[in-house]
């Protein structure tokens, strides 16, 4: 929730002002103020926002954490996204990465990646395109996970909005090479 819009770098700073409080856990910042909360996360952009996002969010975990890894993929889903402040993008992050559930994080990265390489995937619905790269991959965690990696470290080094093609690993097979490099 912390990356919502902004730079990791920041979201590192947050973090650590949460650790050095002692506010990492669901149970310690839910202990505190919410004002102390998003004082805590203030490098993090939106602070106030996510102060109460991050509190929701707590609040979900507390009351799902003893039942959340049973449930089915679809029912995690839909109890996260009851959540306030967790969307498409969120809760899907949380269902790979926390709970290892076989689904593909749709993110800007995605998008504008998929967008230069001209796959006409690139601008569909959020869950249209997530299914889309959920059956090429099929239900492979670690492939969902990496794919996912790999083309947010490609998309903050080299596929920025403005691209730093030169030295990108997909030059040879980038289909907007002769436009990226007049940029």
């Amino acid at each position: 929730m912390l990356t919502q819009n902004t730079a990791w770098v920041n979201v590192e700073r947050a973090i650590d002002r949460l650790r050095a409080a002692g506010a990492l856990t669901a149970v310690e910042l839910l202990a505190r103020p919410e004002a102390e909360i998003a004082s805590l996360i203030r490098p993090a952009g939106y602070f106030n926002v996510k102060a109460v996002r991050l509190r929701a969010a707590c609040r979900w975990w507390l009351a799902e954490a003893a039942t959340a890894a049973s449930q089915d993929t679809a029912s995690l889903r839909r109890s996260l996204l009851a959540v306030h402040g967790i969307g498409p993008e969120t809760a899907d992050d949380i269902l790979l990465y926390a709970f290892e559930r076989p689904v593909f994080v749709v993110d800007a990265y995605t998008r504008r990646l998929f967008g230069r390489f001209g796959l006409p995937q690139h601008d569909a619905a959020y869950d249209l395109l997530r299914g889309w790269v959920e059956g090429v991959l099929g239900p492979d965690v670690p492939a969902l996970g990496q794919l996912h990696a790999r083309i947010v470290e490609l998309c903050k080094n080299h596929c920025r909005p403005r691209p730093r093609c030169g030295e990108c690993p997909l030059l040879a097979t980038c289909p907007r090479l002769g436009v990226a490099a007049g940029d």
